[in-house]
């Protein structure tokens, strides 16, 4: 595997920090990766790896406030003073804009996950016509009303204690609970994965697990809200191909029932190519799951089973 990093500069100017794997010969195809909140992308490497040695070429970014991009470690969780859920998801169409002018013969893949899933679901609906496909990982379907409680405690913290203000109350409020099912809890992370560790790596990366700002969890939970609604789902190409996949014990996918509920509501939609799987005992990071060399396999296999068509 090829490894080299370079950066842009997106709409607003600021700098965006990207790494490419490539195979050793001319790559099939390009899996342009969205990474999660709160982590970044040198932790897509083991995957990298994988992709690579089956013949594909490998884009991931740092997101705002996220890894490198961030800036330094102060700056973490904050993402702009605007829209960041929509800033972040154009700033994954300047990375597609420069793979292209890269590769211009050769088909593009989307892989997010978790955050980067739900920032991929908003992609698909303004992008996804220049796509051979959207892989989904960790994600989830409508969130329901209380999302609307949400962003309204996300407005008045942000209000009352600045944008770049970092949000013990409203981390607690979306991650509190994620730990409850895997008592008596080792971390605070022990639902990211069953493999201590890979928790342990990503506990001890001072890049991951930090507290983000009132103004990511307003912009992103709005984001959230967004997405599934009738007109974006509804902008999706039919002949998309996706594959939606997680755990279980997931409590992101709500442990499995989300990505069921992410899956119908496409199917309802009229979009033809779609398929899911869900990990019995999965959780979160399905990437860094004691079984994810089956996980990793799965994808492979399904990416080479779009190419096909």
């Amino acid at each position: 595997m090829k490894t080299s990093h370079f950066s842009f500069n997106d709409s607003e100017g600021i700098k965006i920090y990207v790494t490419k794997w490539l195979p050793e010969e001319q790559p099939k195809a390009v899996v342009q990766i969205a990474h999660g909140m709160a982590e970044r992308r040198g932790r897509y490497k083991r995957f990298g790896e994988v992709l690579t040695r089956n013949g594909f070429a490998v884009y991931i970014n740092d997101h705002r406030g996220h890894g490198e991009t961030a800036g330094n470690l102060e700056n973490l969780g904050y993402i702009g003073e605007g829209d960041g859920f929509k800033c972040m998801v154009e700033d994954m169409k300047e990375l597609n804009n420069v793979i292209k002018e890269d590769y211009t013969e050769i088909p593009v893949f989307l892989f997010g996950h978790s955050m980067g899933s739900f920032l991929s679901q908003k992609y698909i609906s303004l992008y996804g016509n220049e796509l051979k496909g959207v892989i989904l990982s960790g994600t989830n379907g409508k969130a329901g009303t209380i999302l609307n409680l949400g962003i309204l405690i996300a407005n008045i913290e942000m209000k009352k204690h600045g944008s770049k203000a970092k949000s013990e109350r409203l981390n607690k409020l979306s991650f509190g609970n994620y730990n409850k099912a895997f008592k008596p809890n080792r971390t605070e992370f022990d639902w990211l994965s069953s493999d201590d560790k890979e928790v342990d790596k990503y506990i001890e990366d001072e890049y991951c697990g930090t507290v983000f700002t009132t103004s990511f969890y307003y912009y992103f939970l709005k984001g959230l809200k967004d997405i599934h609604t009738n007109e974006v789902i509804n902008n999706i190409n039919k002949s998309l191909p996706i594959y939606i996949f997680g755990g279980s014990k997931d409590p992101v996918g709500n442990n499995g029932k989300g990505i069921v509920n992410l899956y119908n509501m496409y199917k309802r939609n009229g979009i033809r190519n779609v398929k899911y799987k869900v990990y019995e005992n999965g959780r979160h990071e399905m990437l860094n799951e004691v079984n994810r060399t089956d996980v990793m396999e799965d994808i492979v296999k399904w990416l080479n089973e779009q190419l096909l068509l």
